[in-house]
């Protein structure tokens, strides 16, 4: 038996049309109405045309200590799920070894040296 999920988005925007509150509720979760996010990434996959076309968001006033953080996890995010994809476990360690390394750089991480 086939059914339909929803995942619903709504973005506010300024008179420059900059994002100031980003909210989502999905059909299929959740309860109690739409939940309020900074920052937003979706990408979708064109397979005909081998291209993909994606949504960027975050609010105006999110921080850049805060982006630095999603960036963090959302690249510890595509590595796990790159690797329930394909199940290339050398890749998906290349992608989280990427992020330790961003993570390090940024200062997000305590090196074990100190």
């Amino acid at each position: 038996m086939s059914r339909t999920a929803e995942i619903k988005l709504t973005i506010d925007l300024d008179s420059a049309d900059l994002p100031t509150r980003i909210e989502w509720q999905a059909s299929e979760g959740q309860e109690g109405g739409p939940i309020t996010c900074e920052s937003m990434m979706l990408s979708v996959w064109d397979s005909e045309k081998k291209t993909t076309a994606a949504i960027d968001l975050w609010i105006k006033d999110t921080s850049i200590e805060d982006l630095n953080i999603y960036f963090y996890q959302v690249i510890h995010k595509m590595a796990d799920t790159y690797m329930r994809a394909t199940k290339n476990e050398e890749i998906a360690n290349s992608i989280h070894e990427f992020g330790e390394g961003f993570g390090a750089s940024l200062g997000l991480l305590k090196r074990s040296t100190e």
